[in-house]
This record gives structure tokens, C-alpha cells and sequence, in this order.
């Protein structure tokens, strides 16, 4: 990915990180914080970019690779390595400088190949190629190069298969896919040998010369023929030169036991399953040159040869210069790029990062609507719990008043967001609200303040000696001023049911005690009734004798307060029809007096 296209990310992760912060429901300094991280943030990505561009295009070695195509160059780029791809690049010894730093890479008509110096360092190369030339991500491929005739530990051959494979699983955690060639030369002199006891002796004439590719792709188990642009069966590239008929009949043999021990030394090592597997090779591509540099005696080939025909060889020609042909005629089988897979693949971070905060703000804005609704229907049922009860009590009062005050607070608040909008927290078309405002402010509507509750004062004991005398029920004089003072109790509770009631001490019959106590009462009721203009309606009289005490009859002072008229208020809806005509409730008012 170019350094413009890791800015641009890291640019719109800010963006989209600013705006997820504004939708969730923080305060106004943890907001200011969260952006200061991450405009934070934002920087240091863009300036890890700018070293991460500079750090790749140095581990290039792009003096190193100053041959390199233009960013517009649009046909495969195999990356070559193993211990056989120096060949590929060899030069003329006599060359200067300047060609020897440009010999890594190798460009043909139909492709450009890029050395690798080992296989540690294949991920590092596709990294930095990347880097300078993002636009050749689909064009990328990995060459190995792997010629049996130089190598002579089996071991050290494995090691190499498995270093090759490891890398190319790190290359794959990158979410890079590579396909893979494995390329191998066989020289023609290793087929001249002199069979002891048998007097065979091989030769192929000028077919040997020939930069014919026989190739195995994609698993099939049929070899094909590439040579000069076309693609044959073995068959058919047998017939088509009838004279070097036997000779194409030995190379083909030589060539099919030659893909034989390709696949039984470098499949295995390609097949394990894991979480990064790494692929098979797309073909397996043999071709006979007239020598191979550096060959070694007895390698892992002649090895194999000798273990399957106990054939002994009996001479090798080797050869120390030469440029190795490479497989241009295989690379057809590649996809031919066509779009900036650089750019595709930043838009496709770019819209999973959309994706992603579009998601986080979603959650949060359905969490807090789903908490708003919560609390107002919580407060709406608590308040009409505590409505419905028909306590007026101090209690259940207060407890009223407070259910009211978190109404209002809630109709205020949804109020505000019908009038200006709902904050950014509660948007994003998730806001469900306007619902519950309606009923808030029907709940308020039917609220109804409680009426006040009077209390009953006591009852009035008018002593008997200061209104009658002894044995009488007939008022004195005298008694006026005191009933005067009762009245004026009694009309401040208008339309309230006047009981009064007649006690008298335990001297005497209680008969005559019982129509005594009934007789005075009486006579403070008509008083009244006469000077209050109270309706009669509006009186209980009551005459109890000796039976309701209040002290001990045995002494003189206790007798004397068993002699009384009570008049008591009861509070009695309805009792007195003319003069509680507007007149709530009250609570009872009592009078006391003398007998």
C-alpha cells in the first residue's frame, strides 16, 4: 500500500473516531480528551507511515534494483530465489559496475525477475517491492529455483523446502497469497554416462540445445510442452520430429523421472494443514540446458539415480558461466492485471473501518434510547403506584410529590428534545421518545393536590354548676357568656354534626341521673339552636348519667368534674344539609365547658 493510501486511512480513522466520540454519552471533558487521543493517534500513524515507506524502499537495496519496471508496468514479476537463481542473472564478467548492481533483476518480453538473495529474505523483498510498487500486488509470484545437480546433502536440501515454506506463510499472514513456481535444470552431460557391463551410452544431438519446458500444472499428472509460444503433449512433441524421435523418447523419460523426484523430495513439505497453509505450486517446470553451472559430484541426483538402477556414472561436465533461460513461456498461466489492487484494498479497509464505527455508534444510540424509555416507564408506573392508593397521609403525600418532581424533570427534557432536536447520542433514527412525552405530560395533567385534613379539637366540658343549678336542667343567668364562647367554636366549623352529651356524679338514682344528664343537654342544644340559627339537623343530643366518669365519685373534686356538658364536632359529611353546602371536609373540633 502506497504512503498516500496509509495516510488516507489513518486521516479517515480520525474522522470516523471524532465521530463516534460525539455520539457516545460522554461528558464534555472526556470527550475532549477522547479527541486529543485520537487526533493523537491520527498523527502518529501518519508519521509511522512515512518511516515505514522509507524503512521498506531502504531494505530493498533499490541500488540494488534500479532496473526495476515503472509503477504502470503491467505483466507478472517473479521474484526468483534458491540456490540454483543466481544463473538466471549471471552477466558478462567483462561488464561494468553499473550492470552488476542492476544484475538482480532480469526483464523479458514477457516478464520481469527479481532476484531474491536468500530465502529469509523473501517476505522483506514483497514487502518493499509493495511499498515502491503497490500497483503489482496481483502480479506477484515466487520462483524456486531447485537443481538436484547442486546440492549434495539431502538434508540441507529439506532445511531449504522447509525454509521456503515457513516464508511463505509469513508472506500469508499478510494477507498476501503468492503463487508458487518450482523450476529445475537438468544438464544435458549428466546423460551421457557409460553404463558398466551394458556399453550404454546416451546422446541427443541438437535436441539438447533446445530451450524446451516441460511443465506439470496444477497437479495434473500429464507433463505439456512449452517451447517458442506453443503447448503440446509429450506425445505430440515426440511426433512432430521424426528423426530425433528416440532422443525425445530418452529425454522424456528422463524428464518424467525428474518430476518424480521433485514431488517425492518438495510435495511433502507443502501439504501439512495449518491456520496459515501454505500452497501447493501451481507447476513444476523442468528444462535441459547444455550445462549447469556449479555442479557438484555426487549429488542428491546422482544419488537417486544410482539407488533406483545401481548405475554408476562415470564421468560429469560441468560448466562455470552462462545465463539460465527463464520460463517466459509459463507465465501466460497468470492472471493479467488489470486495476490498482492497492486502491482496492484500502477501500476495502476504509469500509470496514466505516463499517465498524457505524456499528459502535448504532449500539450506543439504541443502548441509550433503550435506557431513556427504561427510566421515564419506570417513573411512570411508580408514579401511578403511588397515585391509585387512596392514603392522604403525611407519607404518602410526600412520596407523591417526589414521583411528580421526576415527571416534570422528564417532561422538560423531552420537551427540549421535541422543540431543538435529540442530541447526536439518541439520533441516528434510533429516537422512540416523543411516545412516552405525550403520556409524561397526560400524567402530570391528572395530578390533584391533597386537600388539607382538619383535625378535630377536643371536646368543650362546660361544668353544670356554672349553667344550672343543683338538680336542675334549666340555664342560669349567668351561663350566657360561657355558651357564647362555645357557639363561637362551633360556627367556625359550619355543616359539622354538634353532639353533646349530659354526665352527672353517681349521687342518686341512676334513672334519675340519666334523665337529668338528657335534660341539660338538651337545654344547651335548644340555646344554641335559638341564638346560632343552627339547624336542628345538625345536633345529636345525649345524656349518659353517671356511666362515663372522668374521675373518682368518692371525693368532693371528683364529683364535681363528673358534672358536665360535652359538646364534640364530628366531622360528618352530609350531616347538616343548609350549612354544608361549600364546606369540605374538616377535621373535628371539640369544646369544653362545665356542668
Amino acid at each position: 500500500m502506497t504512503l498516500k493510501l496509509m495516510r488516507a486511512l489513518a486521516l479517515w480513522t480520525g474522522c470516523l473516531a471524532l465521530m463516534v466520540i460525539s455520539v457516545l454519552p460522554l461528558s464534555l471533558v472526556v470527550q475532549a480528551s477522547a479527541a486529543f487521543g485520537a487526533l493523537t493517534l491520527v498523527t502518529g500513524g501518519w508519521l509511522l507511515a512515512g518511516r515505514r515507506s522509507v524503512r521498506l524502499g531502504g531494505s530493498l537495496g533499490l541500488d540494488e534494483f534500479r532496473a526495476l519496471p515503472g509503477s504502470n508496468y503491467r505483466l507478472p514479476v517473479v521474484l526468483v530465489c534458491g540456490e540454483g537463481s543466481a544463473a538466471l542473472f549471471a552477466g558478462d564478467a567483462d561488464a561494468d559496475v553499473d550492470a552488476a548492481e542492476q544484475r538482480a533483476v532480469r526483464t523479458t518480453a514477457s516478464g520481469c525477475y527479481v532476484g531474491v538473495p536468500n530465502i529469509e529474505r523473501l517476505p522483506g523483498v514483497a514487502a518493499a517491492l509493495l511499498a515502491v510498487r503497490p500497483q503489482w500486488r496481483a502480479q506477484l509470484s515466487v520462483m524456486f529455483v531447485l537443481n538436484p545437480a547442486q546440492h549434495a546433502d539431502n538434508a540441507v536440501l529439506a532445511g531449504q523446502i522447509r525454509a521456503l515454506s515457513h516464508q511463505l506463510s509469513l508472506i500469508r499472514r499478510r494477507a498476501l497469497t503468492l503463487p508458487l513456481w518450482v523450476v529445475s535444470y537438468q544438464p544435458a552431460s549428466l546423460n551421457g554416462c557409460d553404463i558398466r557391463g551394458t556399453g550404454f551410452s546416451g546422446e541427443e544431438g541438437g535436441s539438447s540445445t533446445e530451450s524446451v519446458w516441460f511443465s506439470w500444472e496444477n497437479g495434473e499428472p500429464s507433463a505439456r510442452v512449452r517451447n517458442n509460444g506453443t503447448c503440446v503433449s509429450v506425445e505430440d512433441w515426440q511426433r512432430q520430429n521424426a528423426a530425433a524421435l528416440t532422443d525425445r523418447l530418452h529425454i522424456a523419460v528422463q524428464m518424467n523421472t525428474h518430476a518424480a523426484w521433485l514431488a517425492q523430495y518438495f510435495a511433502p513439505h507443502f501439504a501439512r494443514i495449518g491456520r496459515h497453509r501454505t500452497p501447493l505450486p501451481v507447476a513444476y517446470a523442468i528444462c535441459r540446458v547444455p550445462r549447469l553451472p556449479e555442479q557438484v559430484p555426487g549429488s542428491v541426483w546422482q544419488q537417486s539415480i544410482q539407488g533406483k538402477t545401481a548405475l554408476v556414472p562415470t564421468h560429469l561436465t560441468g560448466g562455470t558461466g552462462g545465463v539460465l533461460p527463464v520460463p517466459d513461456s509459463l507465465l501466460e498461466l497468470l492472471p493479467r492485471h488489470t486495476g490498482n489492487s492497492a486502491a482496492r484494498r484500502a477501500a476495502v479497509i476504509g469500509i470496514w473501518l466505516t463499517a465498524f464505527a457505524a456499528v459502535v455508534a448504532m449500539s450506543s444510540s439504541a443502548r441509550q434510547n433503550t435506557l431513556l424509555i427504561r427510566q421515564v416507564g419506570d417513573d411512570l408506573r411508580r408514579y401511578a403506584s403511588i397515585n391509585e392508593t387512596a392514603r392522604e397521609d403525611q407519607q404518602a403525600v410526600a412520596l407523591r410529590e417526589t414521583a411528580l418532581t421526576v415527571l416534570h424533570d422528564h417532561a422538560r427534557r423531552l420537551d427540549d428534545y421535541y422543540r431543538y432536536g435529540e442530541p447526536r447520542s439518541l439520533g441516528l433514527g434510533l429516537y422512540r421518545a416523543e411516545q412516552l412525552r405525550i403520556r409524561v405530560w397526560h400524567a402530570i395533567g391528572r395530578y390533584r393536590a391533597p386537600t388539607e385534613m382538619a383535625q378535630a379539637p377536643g371536646p368543650v366540658r362546660l361544668d353544670t354548676l356554672s349553667l344550672f343549678n343543683i338538680g336542675s336542667a334549666e340555664l342560669k343567668a349567668e351561663s350566657t357568656q360561657v355558651l357564647i364562647n362555645a357557639l363561637v367554636g362551633i360556627k367556625a366549623r359550619p355543616g359539622w354534626l354538634i353532639v353533646v352529651t349530659g354526665h352527672t356524679d353517681a349521687t342518686g338514682s341512676a334513672e334519675q341521673n340519666l334523665r337529668l344528664s338528657r335534660d341539660r343537654a338538651a337545654s344547651v342544644r335548644d340555646w344554641m339552636q335559638r341564638m346560632g340559627g343552627i339547624p336542628g339537623s345538625c345536633f345529636a343530643v345525649q345524656g349518659y348519667g353517671a356511666s362515663q366518669p372522668i374521675a373518682s365519685n368518692d371525693t368532693e373534686q371528683g364529683r364535681r368534674a363528673n358534672r358536665r356538658v360535652d359538646i364534640r364536632l364530628v366531622p360528618e359529611e352530609g350531616a347538616c344539609g343548609s350549612l354544608s353546602a361549600g364546606a369540605g371536609p374538616a377535621t373535628p373540633v371539640a369544646f369544653r365547658g362545665t356542668r
